[in-house]
């Protein structure tokens, strides 16, 4: 199976090339977001050429004009390095230059100013024959940082990282990145990098670093951001105040001067320095750290292995006003991590990274969180695996290619991470934290560990995996139901729409579609045999906080001789309309296209009252462990479960424990036809103590209950009357047989 990377997308024609063409001719095109496209611009040059897509976020960049080529042969195209000239590299600062010869001065301006526009505008250079940019700060990261291993290596991984993280600088409503990494991806050299470029040309403005410790903090300063400012080249660095390497504060400034004795008799006049007046420093770490300071760039790095009682949550919504002046962003934050097990810090980093979905934005154009998440799967940046061009070897080569240094790549990382993973199918705790160290998903980086589960965490894990493919494989279909030419109540259709909020998996045979029989002028519905739904419902549209919780609603089938999939969950619908009405009938219209009846909790009633008001109490179902002489007036009006009582509580969580085990993750030689992950990792985290936020676990639990109704259905007691017959009974142990 060929390998389909799905982090970056090149737009065609999403410019009308007319467009493109006349705005191009005039420069018309600014840095920054542009509104009418829906788009962020990080070329500086007025001119734009290709529109990448990544994770939700359309970036135009620069129109290529004029390549940089290491050599005309294609194959000896690459990134090369490229050493500061000899003469330049003695000179160690800006007072060492004023003191050279204005013939030498002038022989290096041109290369000077160069390197000052690459700086600004980015770098074109072929790579394998192919145009390639790279941004500013990645060009300086390339040519100008020095890191553990000297220079770095180019990597299109890191490429597109800074393509997204320029377009998280220009995009006014943004207030920065939460990137979700793998191992040893290189974000740490990355951000110190970035650090020290913004502040050698920042004026007034502070720079930080917070990490999971505040030892972490300073390592990242001393060992990281230090020296890549002590080897930045003359014209590049900043007078600087203080020591040459500082422990806390990097401070580009001009020092004090000494006034002496000799400099007063002599009225030695000093010349005119000025500085930036820009310091990076480090914090601990902490929920209040910066607290009320104007910050131009945040580094947060290990943001998902803040444990208690530091909270990373707590800590962003603290340090993001450091960021702005009223509603105007003035500085950014640059967030990257793996993450820890979420009852170690991960689970407040997986809240914040899906939080800063590009997609999902409130009325004022921004996230939730008021970041960008950025996922980069680790089979783009796992070392061993890049080859000398900085692309990643995906496949196995059909003959041996080179890495970076010159050594031999004969196995595609996809290949190597899979064996990895077979390897670790006996240790659930080992390959979890293996998936969480090199993740090829969002799942993979958020897994958990298998200790503190109510349900079997090897087999969800085992379904979820399996799911990846599946959901590759098309078994999963998005889309909305509809009444037929929108008269309500006549039959119901299911069209596919990728922005519909139903996935399902089983859709049945048209004569199956919309069965319903009619009892004393009552509707009920006629496939009862076949499966029925669970629900967990809501009933105000709003809430004070503007969230609340999910509706949600899930299919499930029986063992039946009808033509449909046995055991097996057939839809899943976790959302949260614009009015609880909307929600309502959504579930309405999913009952009647199935044929099939609903269990719903009974505490929020109003979509119970929604069903019979319309004429489909039949198909609401009555509590099944009572019976119906036992029903309160409510729940014989309009059906329905409580869910307040501790054995209701314990039967549904032992409903859903028992399916898994039964029917998710591996089975014999197959695995099981749960398809629907949201809903597993639902379960995965479940609590049945706080069950509250657990929407699609309520929701599924029911709908189990629902099909093994008989399994609840209450007993009724024989109580038999002893009858005294007057016939004796003996012991007969021993040697003598006694009346007992």
């Amino acid at each position: 199976m060929i390998y389909e990377q799905t982090l970056v997308k090149i737009l065609k024609d999403y410019i009308k090339p007319h467009t493109l063409k006349k705005e191009n001719r005039y420069k018309k095109w600014e840095y920054g977001y542009n509104k009418d496209h829906d788009m962020v611009i990080i070329s500086k040059t007025g001119k734009i050429g290709e529109v990448y897509e990544i994770q939700g976020l359309k970036i135009a960049l620069p129109l290529a004009e004029g390549s940089y080529k290491l050599s005309d042969n294609k194959l000896e195209q690459k990134w090369e390095h490229l050493e500061q000239p000899k003469e330049l590299s003695k000179i160690k600062s800006v007072f060492d230059w004023e003191e050279r010869p204005s013939e030498f001065k002038n022989k290096w301006y041109d290369y000077i100013d160069e390197e000052f526009k690459r700086r600004e505008e980015g770098f074109w250079f072929n790579n394998k024959g192919k145009p390639t940019y790279i941004t500013g700060t990645h060009y300086m990261y390339l040519q100008w940082s020095k890191i553990d291993v000297g220079q770095p290596d180019f990597r299109e991984s890191n490429r597109l990282f800074y393509i997204f993280w320029e377009a998280c600088k220009a995009d006014v409503r943004c207030y920065g990145m939460c990137y979700l990494k793998n191992r040893r991806s290189g974000f740490s050299f990355m951000a110190s990098g970035e650090t020290v470029n913004q502040a050698t040309i920042s004026t007034d403005s502070r720079f930080g670093i917070l990490s999971k410790s505040g030892p972490d903090a300073k390592k990242m300063f001393t060992d990281k951001v230090v020296p890549i400012s002590v080897n930045y080249p003359f014209f590049f660095k900043p007078i600087q105040d203080g020591m040459d390497r500082p422990k806390t504060e990097l401070a580009y400034r001009v020092p004090a001067s000494k006034f002496t004795r000799k400099k007063l008799d002599t009225n030695e006049q000093l010349k005119e320095i000025t500085g930036l007046d820009t310091t990076i420093d480090w914090k601990n770490t902490g929920d209040n750290s910066y607290d009320g300071e104007k910050l131009k760039l945040l580094v947060h790095d290990e943001s998902g292995k803040w444990e208690k009682p530091t909270n990373i949550l707590n800590n962003w919504r603290v340090t993001k006003t450091c960021l702005r002046l009223g509603s105007k962003v003035i500085g950014k934050c640059m967030m990257g991590s793996t993450s820890n097990a979420l009852d170690k810090g991960g689970d407040n980093f997986k809240k914040l990274y899906y939080d800063s979905d590009a997609t999902k934005r409130n009325a004022n154009g921004q996230t939730r969180s008021g970041l960008y998440s950025l996922f980069i799967p680790m089979e783009w940046n796992y070392e061993g695996y890049i080859d000398s061009y900085g692309l990643p070897v995906f496949e196995t080569p059909s003959k041996p290619t080179k890495g970076p240094q010159g050594e031999l790549i004969d196995t595609g990382v996809i290949e190597y991470w899979e064996n990895e993973v077979e390897g670790l199918k006996s240790d659930q705790d080992g390959l979890n934290e293996y998936y969480r160290q090199f993740p090829r998903t969002e799942n993979h980086a958020f897994r958990d560990e298998t200790k503190q589960s109510l349900f079997n965490l090897t087999k969800l894990y085992e379904q979820i995996d399996y799911n990846e493919d599946a959901q590759r494989n098309g078994l999963v279909t998005v889309g909305s139901f509809q009444w037929k030419d929108g008269v309500k109540d006549s039959t119901v259709e299911f069209m596919p729409n990728k922005s519909g909020r139903f996935k399902i998996s089983w859709v049945p045979k048209l004569e199956m579609q919309n069965r319903v029989r009619l009892k004393n002028g009552i509707k009920y519905p006629a496939n009862d045999h076949v499966g029925a739904f669970g629900c967990d419902s809501y009933d105000i549209s709003g809430t004070v906080d503007g969230i609340g919780s999910n509706g949600a609603l899930h299919g499930l089938t029986k063992y039946s001789m009808e033509e449909a999939p046995a055991n097996s969950f057939f839809l899943e619908y976790v959302a949260r309309p614009q009015t609880a009405e909307i929600f309502f009938e959504d579930v309405l219209m999913a009952c009647v296209f199935y044929g099939m009846p609903i269990l719903v909790e009974n505490n929020k009633p109003r979509l119970l009252y929604h069903f019979k008001r319309r004429g489909y109490r039949g198909y609401s179902m009555n509590r099944p462990d009572k019976t119906y002489n036992k029903l309160s007036i409510t729940e014989k009006e309009i059906g329905g479960i409580p869910n307040s009582s501790n054995d209701i509580k314990q039967s549904h969580a032992a409903a859903i424990e028992s399916y898994i085990e039964k029917y998710v993750g591996r089975i014999n030689d197959g695995y099981g036809d749960m398809y629907f992950s949201r809903t597993l990792e639902d379960w995965v985290k479940f609590d049945i103590n706080n069950r509250t936020k657990f929407d699609a676990s309520i929701s599924s639990g029911l709908a189990i209950m629902a099909c093994n109704k008989n399994l609840y259905a209450p007993t009724q007691e024989r109580k038999v009357k002893s009858i005294n017959l007057g016939i004796k009974r003996y012991d007969n142990k021993g040697h003598r047989s006694q009346i007992i």
